[in-house]
């Protein structure tokens, strides 16, 4: 493999890993399948394309040549490689969870909104269902409390006394 091919792959590599980034999965597709046929790829540097790859055809939706992919870089040369691989092939295989729809937020499609920002209109709920409301105090009227036949507080009174008087004695006779 020469330089040239070497520093075209890694230009490919990058660009590739800018467009995932970017959300512009088939032009990471694109690029990082041509920098794999660049590279050696029994490599760290191969492995890594490839993981990028495998990564780029999931969200791409290509998902089973993600699977493939994986299956065969799970016997790479490099640990971090096959462990990476053996990961997100795990992950990828895994079964799909159905979940209930009021758990998940949909978000809209603002590349169908137009680009005339003047006739952007945003809109808020005021009802008096959704504000909320400062806690009031709840007022207790006293005269409704009943304080009879409470002796725990006498008890209590006595019990403070005989503590203090006895502090007092214990600081005059020390």
């Amino acid at each position: 493999m020469s330089i040239d091919s070497t520093e075209m792959a890694r230009s490919l590599y990058q660009s590739g890993v800018v467009a995932f980034e970017n959300g512009k999965y088939r032009e990471a597709v694109e690029s990082l399948e041509r920098a794999n046929s660049l590279v050696a790829r029994n490599t760290r540097f191969g492995g890594e394309v490839q993981i990028w790859l495998a990564t780029a055809y999931e969200a791409a939706g290509r998902n089973q040549d993600a699977v493939d992919l994986c299956e065969q870089l799970k016997r790479h040369p490099n640990i971090d490689t096959s462990t990476q691989a053996k990961r997100l092939q795990y992950i990828w295989k895994a079964p799909k969870l159905n979940r209930p729809k009021e758990w998940l937020t949909e978000i809209p499609d603002m590349g169908a909104v137009s680009s005339n920002n003047d006739k952007t209109k945003f809109v808020t709920n005021t009802s008096s269902n959704t504000q909320q409301k400062a806690p009031q105090k709840e007022y207790v009227d006293l005269s409704q409390v009943n304080t009879e036949d409470n002796r725990f507080i006498w008890v209590a009174l006595i019990g403070v006394a005989i503590t203090l008087s006895y502090l007092v004695w214990l600081n005059f006779n020390a």
